[in-house]
């Protein structure tokens, strides 16, 4: 925002405010309508923090750097960046890198102590390592410090099951959110685990979405005759934990299964219970019969382009993947959500949850500021933007996520899908058991499964298999 223009807002803010149509009448004197009124309604709303007791300006003249995967949440945090920076005077640099290199970046520059970055943002898993080595600060201090932190925050108001999600002691078999735990980030936004479907193949092939994983199997045989070069149902199936942390994992809570359990205060392998194998049948069957046949291949943007593209009739999979695809895409308009429970004998589902989160560094020579920042992008006030303006789905604050604004968002474009969030929410959190070797045990595990589906080795041979392997690299964690 050039000085000019930052002038006038001040002068606004000062003189108690404006009426919105006599803005935009004048800001073709200043150039200010290129902002958009998401840009105009955000630095109106960040310029009103600094009308409170809370002093935002403290560490003027701080220079802070952010590390940044490349995803729409960062984005909605980027376009509005130079609002954060009028409010507190401090200014803040970034790099942002894909994902198939970003957590590399995050890796090398953690082990190695650096400082150059002060934030940087982090998955719910990727904490269980850095947490425990040391790379991360606890934000339980700050977040119960008021001289740091605005009352405005109001960190009760971010979903309980999301807050414990990034919070642990760092000892193996301690539950996530437990009362010895560590803070290790706080929230963007998260996902949930459902299904996506198109409505239009559905209704041509005279079937509702599949209630649990028997119905699934028995509508995916109805759909696949008619889909030519299609298929039924797209999910994960690379060799990466991504493909067990998705709909996999959810499915086979809901099936009473789990990855791990505690064995005379002993963490022990639990991937060839009889749930786990029940459900593991089911599942490699679905993708033999009636997924893509290069499911092995799959990753999060096949299987969304699998379904913008009419090349699957849905997926299960997270809920913002048919989010996105209901825009610019070949079947846009024609994309559905429903929650799903696969086991016929429950009521809800199980979903996997799936965090975006921003996390300081140890190494951070700026800690406080760095927290101003952290506070002002995951606060009420920035989170309803990203929800409502940007591309921030699944909001973690109850209150943006009841926002009337993003509500009407949702029904405007998407519909079915607050209702579909609202059934999975309930019972939806982390499913893992923290522990350092999360992504070994997950990656292995996905490995396996491309073995059954190959044919390799049978389903009960390859979980037993695996859970003797589990547990070998599991033992010198154990107490």
């Amino acid at each position: 925002m050039s000085d000019e223009n930052g002038k006038w807002l001040d002068k606004v803010m000062k003189s108690g405010g404006v009426n919105r149509r006599k803005f935009l009448a004048d800001t073709g004197k200043l150039s200010l309508a290129a902002m958009g009124s998401g840009m105009f309604a955000n630095t109106l709303a960040t310029a009103a923090l600094a009308d409170t007791n809370f002093d935002w300006k403290k560490h003027k003249g701080t220079k802070i750097k952010l590390l940044l995967n490349k995803h729409p949440y960062a984005n909605a945090v980027i376009a509005y960046l130079e609002n954060f920076k009028k409010l507190t005077g401090i200014d803040v640099e970034y790099d942002i890198f894909p994902e198939d290199v970003y957590f590399q970046k995050v890796t090398a520059a953690m082990s190695a102590g650096s400082s150059e970055y002060d934030v940087f943002m982090t998955g719910a898993y990727q904490l269980w390592q850095y947490g425990p080595a040391g790379y991360t600060v606890d934000l339980n201090p700050y977040l119960s410090d008021s001289n740091k932190t605005a009352d405005t925050y109001n960190w009760r108001d971010v979903q309980s099951n999301i807050r414990y999600a990034l919070a642990w002691s760092g000892n193996i078999g301690d539950p996530l959110g437990g009362l010895d735990s560590h803070q290790w980030a706080v929230p963007m936004a998260h996902e949930l685990y459902s299904m996506s479907y198109n409505q239009k193949m559905f209704d041509s092939a005279g079937i509702k979405p599949p209630e649990d994983m028997p119905d699934l199997l028995d509508k995916s045989a109805k759909l696949k005759k008619d889909m030519g070069n299609g298929f039924p149902i797209a999910t994960r199936g690379s060799r990466s934990w991504a493909t067990i942390h998705s709909g996999y994992m959810s499915g086979l809570v809901n099936y009473g299964g789990s990855d791990f359990v505690m064995d005379d205060g002993k963490l022990k392998s639990a991937v060839n219970s009889e749930a786990c194998k029940k459900w593991t049948k089911m599942w490699i069957d679905m993708e033999q019969q009636f997924g893509p046949s290069d499911w092995t291949s799959y990753t999060w943007y096949e299987v969304g382009q699998a379904l913008g593209a009419g090349k699957a009739a849905m997926i299960y999979d997270a809920d913002i993947i048919g989010f996105f695809q209901q825009h610019g895409t070949k079947q846009a308009g024609n994309i559905a959500y429903e929650s799903f429970a696969p086991n016929p004998d429950t009521d809800h589902p199980d979903s996997n949850i799936w965090i975006w989160a921003l996390a300081m560094s140890s190494f951070s020579q700026n800690k406080d500021a760095a927290w101003y920042f952290l506070q002002w992008a995951t606060g009420p006030k920035e989170q309803t933007f990203g929800a409502t303006e940007k591309k921030q789905v699944d909001p973690v604050r109850k209150a943006v996520f009841e926002d009337e604004k993003y509500q009407n968002r949702l029904k405007s474009d998407f519909p079915s899908f607050s209702d579909t969030y609202k059934k999975t929410v309930p019972n939806a959190k982390i499913q893992f058991t923290p522990q350092p070797l999360f992504f070994n045990v997950t990656t292995q595990w996905a490995a396996a499964l491309q073995k059954m589906y190959n044919s390799e080795i049978s389903v009960d041979e390859g979980l037993d298999q695996l859970a003797e392997k589990i547990d070998r690299q599991i033992k010198p964690l154990n107490r």
